[in-house]
């Protein structure tokens, strides 16, 4: 079946069908980070004065949007939706994340974006489940075997000489390939801020930059084959038509498994993992008190440059005062979101449950929402995904991955001596 090919919903549930149409609708006008965005303009500029060590404070305006009536029909849905079954959870949980992002948003530019986006995307200091330790001890111990390793060693090997426009031809026939000719469109767009972006049906560049052959199959694995993959099998749900956008519930799990997919398929670099782990420390300064400049020479002095070094601190710092004590903390959820993915599927491997981690593809669903939609995947009421990521096509050799880095991730090198190495050899 086609994404626009006429859907016909199971009997019996046409009122779960009519419900999700108005979730669709009531945030339809939602739009988190665009809203909380800053001009290129301004960021250009301040980067060229940061340069020369000039460190004021960033004057950020945001336009505030009035999302009085979307969270009413929100509120509206959830208590039409109701709870028990599956679908009317997940319904439920749906509508109360996106009334959530409403508030939040109703508030940007000041301290009360911090508290929603906190509960919608989790603070440093969360546990782990499972384990004794938070997602900050995870984030240090990250960037400590980073170190460790070598991560902050000149890159030789990773050479930043493929222009925005050839990056996008390249990426445009191997989408054309895998999805179709035409299905993704892959755009260079000279406002963006972040360097790459993807929706269902596009994916956007940050014109005028610069790409690695790192950052090229980041893209394909982390941007198409995860964020656009799953929106386009979302589209083909005959009746949550919602699995095709990105609920703030299912941030945690769809960056997550993005990550997982660069890990999986070898995309991913030392460096990388220390980024993510180390904007996870910069969200804790900040809500500890920390400024924009004080959080901007914290990236600097682990070694980022001028220019990443001040976005990686306007990530922290969207929406949100610059002052200190306050932080908008998506950022929060790429490690935390990829230790519960790499957990789920060590455990759906272990179980002989790789239908478990196929459904996870079929459009934008938490883990838990994996588990307990399973009677109407079997049914039929939720459409199987029609495209799979390449590294998800081959069972052994991701058990095989898997298998060998729970073991290895025992070793810590500060622990070996020199001499114990060489007296294998």
């Amino acid at each position: 079946m086609s994404a626009s090919a006429e859907k016909t919903v199971p009997a019996g549930l046409e009122a779960y069908a009519e419900l999700d149409k108005r979730l669709l609708a009531a945030v339809k006008g939602i739009n988190i980070l665009s809203t909380v965005s800053w001009p290129a303009s301004l960021e250009d500029r301040m980067i060229e004065a940061y340069g020369k060590g000039q460190y004021a404070l960033p004057e950020i305006s945001y336009r505030k949007p009035d999302h009085s009536e979307v969270r009413k029909e929100l509120a509206a849905i959830e208590k039409d939706a109701g709870d028990g079954d599956p679908i009317r959870e997940y319904l439920r949980r749906t509508a109360e994340s996106w009334r959530i992002a409403a508030e939040m948003l109703e508030a940007v530019g000041t301290e009360g974006v911090t508290a929603p986006s906190i509960q919608l995307y989790g603070r440093p200091g969360d546990a782990i489940p499972g384990s004794h330790y938070s997602n900050l001890d995870a984030a240090h111990y990250f960037v400590e075997l980073s170190d460790e390793l070598g991560a902050d060693m000149a890159d030789d090997d990773i050479v930043t000489n493929i222009s925005s426009e050839l990056l996008r031809k390249d990426l445009s026939k191997v989408l054309d390939e895998f999805f179709g000719q035409g299905v993704i469109a892959v755009e260079v767009d000279n406002d963006l801020t972040a360097k790459a972006a993807a929706g269902a049906t596009r994916i956007r560049l940050r014109g005028g930059t610069r790409f690695s052959q790192y950052d090229r199959h980041q893209l394909l694995n982390h941007e198409a084959f995860v964020h656009s993959l799953t929106a386009l099998n979302g589209r083909e749900q005959p009746v949550l038509a919602s699995l095709a956008r990105t609920s703030p519930r299912v941030t945690a799990t769809q960056e997550g498994l993005a990550v997982f997919a660069e890990l999986m398929s070898g995309a991913i670099d030392i460096a990388r993992l220390k980024r993510i782990s180390l904007r996870i420390l910069a969200l804790d300064m900040a809500l500890n008190g920390a400024d924009f400049v004080e959080v901007y020479r914290y990236f600097n002095r682990c070694g980022q440059s001028v220019a990443d070094s001040f976005h990686s601190a306007q990530r922290v710092f969207r929406g949100v005062p610059l002052t200190g004590g306050f932080a908008f903390a998506k950022d929060n959820v790429y490690l935390s979101g990829l230790m519960d993915v790499h957990t789920f599927f060590r455990w759906a491997l272990k179980e002989r449950r790789m239908d478990l981690l196929r459904y996870l593809f079929a459009g934008k669903l938490t883990l838990g929402d994996v588990m307990s939609l399973e009677p109407y995947f079997q049914s039929g009421a939720i459409a199987v995904p029609r495209w799979l990521p390449p590294w998800m096509q081959h069972v052994h050799g991701l058990a095989g991955k898997l298998a060998f880095s729970l073991f290895i991730n025992r070793v810590r090198m500060s622990k070996v001596e020199a001499g114990a190495l060489s007296s294998g050899m």
